[in-house]
């Protein structure tokens, strides 16, 4: 942690794990039409790809996939006012200079992974919850027949898959779980 300071006013650039703790604490307590709050969705979320025993790279992209829904200051019932945020995009693109490619991608494409595996199943989309489904028609609907032959193509297609069925599973009013703590030498690991 370095500190400098600024005339009068001393502020401290915290390091990039503690830049991210301190965005979960301070918004992770928001809701955004589920059961459970934002830290509680990604610690769940994270918990189901370990406990199937995922790899490094999928439990972290799990626990960071909606990093972008705290970011942003448009309400906790955006989807209720149907404004789309793009929460993947800005999480992605925000996280862009912390991590390689192999985190980043599932983040960014588990919005597509939704509306992909809804053209694929139409039973997909039924499982969803309310709150899934309300988003799935701000964000495009399920894929099309040519966007989802490309996104198969998608190098990291597997990933994001794997990512959007534990997010779908993250949904559980107080379940236990690690602690965000716990997953700091994880990210640390991936770091650039």
């Amino acid at each position: 942690m370095m500190k400098r300071k600024q005339g009068m006013t001393e502020t401290i650039e915290l390091a990039p794990v503690d830049q991210i703790f301190s965005i979960f604490c301070e918004y992770g307590s928001r809701h955004y039409g589920e059961n459970v709050s934002e830290l509680e969705h990604a610690l769940q979320t994270a918990e189901f790809a370990r406990q199937f025993g995922e790899s490094d790279s999928i439990v972290l992209s799990c626990l960071l996939h909606d990093y972008g829904h705290m970011l942003h200051d448009l309400g906790e019932d955006i989807a209720q006012q149907g404004i789309d945020a793009r929460h993947e995009i800005v999480g992605a693109t925000l996280l862009k200079d912390l991590f390689p490619e192999i985190i980043l991608e599932p983040i960014r494409q588990h919005v597509a992974a939704k509306r992909y595996l809804c053209w694929k199943n139409p039973a997909y989309e039924a499982g969803l919850s309310e709150s899934s489904r309300l988003s799935l028609q701000l964000q495009g609907g399920p894929m099309t027949d040519v966007e989802a032959q490309k996104f198969e193509t998608n190098p990291y297609f597997t990933a994001c898959i794997k990512v959007r069925y534990y997010d779908d599973m993250g949904k559980v009013p107080n379940m236990p779980t690690a602690n965000l703590q716990s997953y700091r030498s994880l990210i640390e690991r991936f770091l650039l």
